[in-house]
């Protein structure tokens, strides 16, 4: 078995700054981190690379200081290391980003298949969500999103059924071999980092692929010229200097707490009290 995790190294977005003149975010002296949603689908396909065997390849698109977090996804257990690196790339968006790590998959494949891609259900930095569905879609591969579990991996028969989240309720669906799933948030915790796979990713020999070696040779479309996303502004919230009003609690009943809640939040935001209105008609 054969399974790709693609990852992404982001800034750490408890750090991150946003320029008071330029808007543009500021990531000179934040730390780098991995996408944290990409690390519960890395756990998951460990556990099955630990239950059915098989190799698991980590693949990033990034500059070269991305290398530190594909030698992390090493230290985890990871065993082979992928960076597709190259200024042809600067400034692409999901849809670029999308058709350059399919071209990876595609040159990967070559050397051995590939039974399952794994991607984060979205970044920290983009919030987009679209790679991973952008990757399934050029590989021609069944997309299974939000997938909180994994009832049965049967290689034999080439299926695959999981559980996937929905708006209401739980999904059980079964599918073919190959497909891509993005992971929900909270549904298993990266493991430690052992110390032979910690020696092991230091002394690893990474493959960097140009744009070239990535197999891509149409240039328009990947970086700027494959990204019709433009950015107009990026912006902090104003920060808000009211503080927080203080209820006294002691001596009062529940029903009456209730209505002075009730009673602040119309006299303060009439939005409020007009659809309250709108819903007692």
């Amino acid at each position: 078995m054969h399974i790709v995790v693609c990852i992404k190294q982001v800034p750490d977005s408890a750090q991150i700054r946003v320029h008071p003149v330029t808007n543009t975010i500021m990531r000179q002296g934040v730390p780098a981190i991995i996408n944290p949603y990409d690390l519960f689908s890395l756990e998951e396909a460990l556990r099955l690379k630990d239950k059915h065997g098989g190799r698991v390849t980590v693949l990033s698109m990034g500059p070269p200081q991305a290398e530190a977090a594909l030698r992390k996804a090493l230290s985890f257990g990871a065993d082979e290391a992928i960076l597709v690196t190259d200024r042809a790339f600067a400034g692409s968006d999901t849809l670029a980003t999308s058709f350059a790590l399919a071209s990876a998959i595609n040159q990967i494949q070559k050397d051995m298949p590939i039974d399952l891609v794994f991607a984060g259900k979205q970044t920290i930095d983009g919030d987009t969500a679209q790679v991973g569905p952008g990757i399934a879609k050029r590989l021609n591969m069944q997309l299974l999103t939000y997938v909180s579990q994994i009832d049965s991996l049967k290689l034999d028969k080439r299926e695959i059924v999981v559980q996937r989240r929905a708006e209401g309720g739980v999904q059980v669906l079964k599918t073919q071999l190959p497909c891509l799933i993005t992971m929900l948030e909270g549904v298993n915790e990266i493991r430690f980092a052992t110390m032979p796979n910690m020696f092991r990713a230091a002394r690893y020999a990474l493959k960097q692929w140009d744009r070239v070696a990535a197999g891509i040779e149409d240039i328009e479309k990947i970086g700027l010229k494959g990204s019709p996303t433009i950015v107009s502004k990026v912006f902090a919230p104003t920060a808000k200097a009211q503080k927080a009003e203080m209820i006294d609690t002691e001596g009062r009943r529940p029903t009456d707490l209730a209505v002075t809640l009730v009673t602040k939040m119309v006299t303060r935001f009439p939005i409020v009290r007009d659809e309250l209105n709108k819903r007692a008609i």
